[in-house]
């Protein structure tokens, strides 16, 4: 699991007093950096190896200004030229949003995708979400 502290802005927040939903998939993209890295160490967008072909975000509860939010990156599935970084934002030790981000290694210039490479398949082994069986 990758790990990441936040601290939710004031214009985060909506008419109802707690974070917009909207917010969620941004803080969300911020937290799979580390993910991106395997790809392009350097964050370039001129070397970028990634597309985001689906995303989706669950709530279970309400997020609030003023109190941390830890967001939890796993990797969900690891396909062929394909994974899911599956996602949670835990505030007051309670897991109140969730998502899955579906990622493809892919070639701009042919504007095709390509094979996930054995090193970053071996890397996305170490945060994979853990299954519980129940």
């Amino acid at each position: 699991m990758l790990s990441e502290i936040i601290k939710p802005r004031f214009l985060e927040t909506d008419a109802l007093g707690h974070i917009n939903n909207t917010i969620i998939p941004n803080w969300f993209e911020g937290a799979r950096d580390p993910v991106f890295r395997w790809f392009t160490s350097d964050l370039n967008v001129r070397n970028w190896r990634l597309i985001l072909a689906r995303i989706d975000v669950e709530f279970h509860g309400e997020l609030f200004y003023e109190h941390p939010v830890e967001l939890r990156t796993y990797i969900g599935r690891v396909g062929n030229s394909s994974f899911d970084v599956y996602q949670e934002a835990w505030q007051h030790g309670e897991n109140c949003a969730s998502g899955t981000a579906v990622l493809v290694h892919y070639d701009f210039g042919s504007k095709r995708s390509l094979p996930l490479p054995e090193e970053i398949k071996n890397a996305m082994q170490e945060h994979l979400y853990p299954i519980t069986s129940g």
